[in-house]
């Protein structure tokens, strides 16, 4: 299960006396602060900080530890990520550290400095001089702290654990970390320094790949595999198998125990919803509501009908009175009888009868009286087309051009209506042989549409081809790309010819382009409009997409080449998202990401797993004191603590990996701490409360008086 943070802030800071130690375990992934002798730390948190700025002020903020994302949403992060104080295990951003501290004293319930009390704090084996000088030199100038001590996290969970009785006094300690993991030889309960190996490889680099793989493996769904929701699926689903290659293949195969070991993390999703088809009742209901909506409708549009023809009828009988008043009006009254009523002349008023009759009868749905008109013949109606010029004046030359150039568009319409006519009496012909022939014989008639539409394809393709690449011309591009001459078709081939024949000077010092009339039917020869490669389709293309209509309709299978891909797949069919959609399936993912504890260079570090890193850290110590013996005796008592030794079938499979690499019959023993998140704190704080540790913390003046030196050769004693 996930770990848990505490940062409520302590009351009972001023009741606890200066002579008791604070202990902190300042690991890479949680800080945890406490007193010492106690059974728990006060305050945990992510040893991490994060300073965003405020969108609205642009006050910059620090957040120390674990932040709620309801908070964040305020804030711009874009530009501050997490940050972490470490570097592999060692300290080497003071700054952030700082930080880290201030909010781990205020937690714990400190008002201000100095923090009068002495300090026991953990760190890495064998961490660097610079960074132990460092830590000092901010705990001593800015908190003002009574005395420090630093002592090895795995070193005080091994004394706890062999407090507690799990281990003996000769032992190996296995700390797997959040970015290291190290092995740790104890003789006679203190640790050997000299024979330490280390490994930069830890839980951060398992979640990172796990977090990799399922990124990859769901594309889609990568904003919902945030960090946190890694770890925990890490810490919930992932094991470490006895035999990987077997596991693999085990998964290769597809078999039912491979699909019992698959855990699966649905997201949230919404079924689409289905709509049900509708009852009788409900259809009856819907209908007798469109008739009546309907009939109401209806109703409408008759009164508002009833309500036109009156007022049609109320004009009609206005006007035919004004025009019986018109009548008895004298001649020379008419013009001021007109103007009170608003027209101007009687032959106005009896246009408006006209047009309120017209409405009249349209609104009462009437037939129109149409008069049929006789056809004029084109004598009578181009009059000027058939004399000669010189018999006619100026103005009725132009008119009997317009009549000349109306005539030919007339007749140039009529051409084309009874060519469009022609061509679909063809049309309709060819449909009626096409049917009948597809009812003697359907399979006959697929076939035979089949094939001629692959005729035609090829057709219309090579023509294109032709139309980019040039008319067949058969010189081979030797470079092996398309030159401007090759992309031309032939007209524009030959337009550029003629080009270039008129541009050419033939020989006499001067240019006679002109000259000659036929000189100037060159622009005519030049000319789009004459370029037939330039038309619309052609005869093929039209018949080809009447073939492919065709096909479409009897063939349900049937994918031209423009809507399928150019594989001749089936072009994708979406279909809705399911709840499948919504899942991420984790099976092989579940072994093959803590494999790198043991195989650092399945991701590309190539540095020795924890099996491996046991016996070099006995030859190590063999090489120092020549006695096989303490080798053996070691091996059986291996202490595995860290965060990352918490995967099921971790002591298993060290057993089988230690076995292979120490000679037969050497007693192996392994064991899991207590706790092994918890155990180096608990075991720090347990060492705190004896007076053995008063007599191993050293003050400021310590350390400005023996300086950097004496700090490198200080370690801590744990043996009592």
């Amino acid at each position: 299960m996930p770990f848990i943070s505490r940062t409520e802030r302590q009351t009972d800071y001023n009741l606890i006396p200066p002579s008791c130690p604070i202990v902190i375990d300042n690991g890479a992934s949680y800080f945890r602060i406490g007193w010492a002798g106690e059974s728990e730390p006060r305050i945990v948190f992510r040893n991490i900080v994060q300073r965003p700025r405020h969108k609205i002020t642009g006050e910059t903020v620090t957040i120390v530890g674990d932040h709620d994302p309801a908070l964040l949403k305020y804030f711009d992060c874009t530009r501050s990520g997490p940050r972490s104080a470490f570097d592999n295990d060692v300290v080497f951003q003071f700054e952030i550290m700082e930080y880290i501290l201030d909010f781990a004293f205020d937690r714990l319930g400190a008002d201000e400095a100095p923090i009068n009390h002495p300090i026991l704090i953990t760190e890495c084996a064998c961490n660097p001089v610079h960074s132990r000088s460092k830590m000092a030199e901010l705990l001593f100038e800015t908190y003002g702290v009574t005395s420090i001590a630093f002592g090895i996290d795995a070193a005080f969970s091994y004394k706890y654990n062999q407090k507690l009785g799990i281990c003996d006094r000769d032992g190996l300690a296995i700390c797997s970390g959040f970015t290291t993991s190290h092995v740790i030889p104890f003789i006679n309960g203190e640790p050997v320094y000299e024979a330490c190996c280390r490994t930069n490889v830890g839980g951060y680099h398992v979640t990172d790949y796990l977090k990799q793989l399922l990124s990859l493996k769901y594309p889609h769904h990568m904003q919902r595999l945030t960090w946190e929701k890694v770890e925990d699926l890490k810490m919930e689903h992932c094991y470490i198998t006895l035999d990987y290659a077997s596991e693999v293949r085990l998964f290769q195969k597809g078999a039912k125990e491979a699909e019992e070991k698959t855990r699966c993390w649905q997201l949230p999703w919404t079924p689409t919803p289905v709509e049900e088809p509708p009852s009788e009742e409900e259809l009856a209901r819907k209908a007798a509501l469109k008739e009546r909506q309907g009939q109401r409708l209806r109703e409408m549009a008759e009164a508002k009908r009833s309500s036109k023809i009156n007022e049609l009828e109320n004009e009609l009988k206005g006007l035919e009175f004004l025009i019986q008043q018109l009548r008895q009006v004298n001649g020379n009254d008419i013009p001021s009888f007109l103007a009170e009523t608003g027209y101007v002349s009687k032959q106005e008023i009896e246009s408006a009868i006209v047009k309120v009759t017209q409405s009249l009868r349209k609104a009462k749905g009437e037939q129109e009286e149409v008069e049929e008109k006789p056809e004029i013949s084109n004598s009578e109606k181009y009059t000027l087309i058939d004399i000669p010029d010189n018999m006619l004046t100026p103005d009725q030359v132009k008119e009997k051009k317009r009549q000349l150039f109306l005539k030919t568009t007339s007749e140039g319409r009529q051409k084309a209506k009874q060519k469009r006519f022609e061509e679909e009496l063809e049309r309709e012909r060819r449909n009626k042989e096409d049917e009948q022939r597809r009812l003697e014989n359907p399979e006959l008639y697929m076939e035979q549409l089949r094939v001629k539409y692959k005729e035609l394809s090829e057709k219309v393709e090579q023509r294109k081809r032709q139309k980019t690449n040039g008319n067949g011309n058969e010189n081979n591009n030797v470079s092996g790309g398309v030159g401007r001459g090759e992309r031309l078709n032939a007209a524009q081939k030959e337009r550029m010819r003629l080009l270039t024949t008129a541009a050419f000077d033939r020989g006499k010092g001067e240019d006679t382009f002109g000259i000659k009339d036929e000189d100037w039917q060159l622009y005519k020869k030049m000319s789009k409009d004459n370029d037939d490669e330039d038309e619309g389709p052609n005869e093929d293309e039209t018949e080809l997409a009447r073939v492919s209509s065709k096909l479409r309709e009897i063939d349900p299978t049937f994918f031209p080449k423009s809507d399928a891909s150019s594989s001749g797949t089936e072009p994708p069919r979406f279909r809705p998202l399911t709840k499948e959609d919504f899942q991420i399936l984790i099976g092989v993912e579940r072994f093959r990401c803590p494999e790198i504890l043991f195989h650092p260079n399945l991701i590309g570090i190539e540095q020795a797993g924890l099996d491996e890193m046991v016996g070099v850290s006995i030859q190590r110590l063999q090489s120092r004191s020549q006695r096989l013996e303490e080798g053996n005796s070691l091996t059986n008592s291996i202490l595995i603590t860290g965060g990352s030794c918490l995967y099921p079938g971790m002591s298993e499979r060290l057993e089988a990996g230690i076995r292979m690499i120490r000679p037969c019959g050497t007693a192996i023993r392994v064991l899991r701490a207590s706790d092994a998140v918890l155990d180096a704190w608990i075991g720090a704080a347990s060492f705190a409360s004896t007076m053995h540790f008063q007599r191993q913390v050293f003050n400021k003046s310590d350390y400005y008086e023996k300086g950097e030196d004496w700090l490198r050769r200080y370690q801590l004693k744990y043996t009592f």
